[in-house]
Parts: C-alpha cells; sequence; structure tokens
C-alpha cells in the first residue's frame, strides 16, 4: 500500500473532472481542442502522470461516447442538457409493443435444423415400395463372354466398352535393321 501512495500524486483529482475544469476555464464558444485542454492540465497542475496524453484522449473518448462531451468541429464542449441524446449509427431500433398482463413467453427457437430423435422409429420417403435408396450395383459380368441369349443388353459389336488393352509385342518378332 505504501508503494500506491507515493507514485499517485496527492492533489490531482480525476481525469474527467480535470477535463471539465479546463473546458469551463478556457470558456471558448466553439468548444475547446484535444491540444489546449492538455496545456491547461499541465500549467494548472505540475506534475502529471508520464501518460499523460494517452489517458486525455481515452477520457475524452469516453465521456464523448457517455454523452457528457460533444465533439464537433475537432472541439470539445459541455453537452447540452435541453438538447435530444444523440443516435448511434444506422437504423434506429423499432419501438416494443408492451405485451398485455398474464402473457408468458417461450424461450425462442434456436437457429439451424433441429437435431434428429435417437428414439424415433426410422421410415423411408416412399413407404411401401421396398427399393433400397441411391444408384442400383452394377452387375456382374458373365464367366463365358456376352452372347446372343444373354440377359444383359449387348452393345451390338460384342466387345466390351472403353479403350482396348495395350498389345505387347514380343522380342522374336521385332527385327532390328542396321545402317
Amino acid at each position: 500500500m505504501a508503494t500506491e501512495e507515493v507514485n499517485k500524486p496527492p492533489s490531482l483529482p480525476s481525469y474527467p473532472q480535470l477535463i471539465m475544469n479546463a473546458i469551463e476555464a478556457l470558456n471558448d464558444k466553439n468548444g475547446s481542442n484535444k491540444t489546449s485542454i492538455s496545456k491547461y492540465i499541465e500549467s494548472k497542475y505540475g506534475d502529471l502522470p508520464a501518460g499523460h496524453t494517452t489517458l486525455l484522449s481515452h477520457h475524452l473518448n469516453g465521456m464523448k461516447q457517455t454523452g457528457e462531451l460533444v465533439f464537433l468541429k475537432n472541439n470539445y464542449m459541455k453537452a447540452d442538457p435541453n438538447a435530444p441524446p444523440k443516435r448511434g449509427r444506422g437504423r434506429p431500433p423499432k419501438p416494443k409493443v408492451p405485451l398485455p398482463p398474464g402473457v408468458v413467453l417461450t424461450p425462442a427457437r434456436p437457429r439451424g435444423r433441429p437435431p434428429k430423435d435417437p428414439n424415433a422409429p426410422i421410415t423411408s420417403s416412399k413407404p411401401g415400395t421396398g427399393k433400397p435408396r441411391g444408384r442400383p450395383r452394377k452387375m456382374a459380368r458373365p464367366e463365358g463372354g456376352i452372347t446372343g441369349n444373354s440377359t444383359l443388353i449387348s452393345t451390338g459389336s460384342g466387345r466390351p466398352r472403353g479403350r482396348p488393352p495395350k498389345v505387347k509385342t514380343s522380342p522374336l518378332t521385332e527385327v532390328s535393321v542396321g545402317h
């Protein structure tokens, strides 16, 4: 605790209070910019923390967001208490209609597809067909080749579809001619 008391300047008020005092003392009709506020605080309170400019910027932005200060043309001014509150960016929210008393809201449904029930019975999309789903399996090729009395549909030429296999030549039939 003793180190906290040593590091903290004894008579320095909070930064929002310092900023408000500076704006009141400078009393510009167009407001005061950050440098003039900073110079006033430095002249009035000599020993300031090392990160004074960073702290000042942080507190000015915070006070601007809460509506304590108005930022206009790069200057900060006190907010007018009679002015309407400043609206944020984007479309304003729709006004909520109050519900009649006694109505209990049910929790909202979660997004996405609901999970499948593991206890539900398995049902097919077409009841009574008995066919398996998906593409039927390829028929096995007959051992004796394609014949005329086969139940398979023949292509007409009697040979299989696709590119024929490469024919390997035997080394005895090749004749090399020397030049």
